[in-house]
């Protein structure tokens, strides 16, 4: 069984694509397309399931259109829509490209002043121009490379220079 730790969200799946059992897949993370991956993991009625990719194209830099295995019609196709797509950690973490925001939900936020757990990353905000970690508590933290001092994953922290006052606003 797959758990929730062991992922990290990366899209969603839209509506059917064609008769043949093909779904949009509107992703914010292209990490499926960077490491060489055959499946991605569905949310599907709560329970994480890896579905099998038979091929997959860009619509676009946001959306792809996806053919899983065994998903060959539209009304098959059209029971995944909506499902929440996830990957697998293990996978990103061996890619010898650069981790991606996503990829740091639930790592825990330490100050490197004081060596202290700030929080939780529950989100990445990236609504605006400032890309934020939205703690678990709320608290908005900026996700600045400049300010980012190291990233254990096999710990799942991450290490920053919080300037001072932040963390009281």
């Amino acid at each position: 069984m797959i758990r929730q730790e062991e992922v990290f969200k990366i899209g969603r799946l839209g509506k059917t694509h064609g008769v043949k059992g093909e779904i949009s897949f509107l992703f914010d993370d292209d990490v499926f397309d960077r490491v060489d991956a055959d499946y991605l993991v569905l949310q599907v009625e709560g329970i994480l399931v890896p579905f099998f990719m038979e091929e997959y194209r860009f619509r676009s830099d946001t959306v792809a259109l996806v053919k899983f295995c065994d998903v060959d019609t539209q009304q098959r196709a059209a029971e995944l829509t909506g499902c929440d797509v996830y990957f697998p950690r293990a996978l990103a973490a061996d890619a010898d490209d650069e981790l991606t925001l996503n990829f740091l939900v639930g790592f825990s936020l330490v100050d490197a002043a004081t060596r202290q757990p700030v929080g939780t990353v529950a989100a990445i905000d990236d609504s605006t121009a400032n890309t934020l970690f939205e703690l678990a508590d709320g608290r908005l933290i900026p996700a600045v490379d400049d300010l980012i001092t190291h990233i254990d994953t096999a710990q799942k922290t991450i290490t920053m220079n919080i300037p001072e006052g932040l963390l009281e606003i």
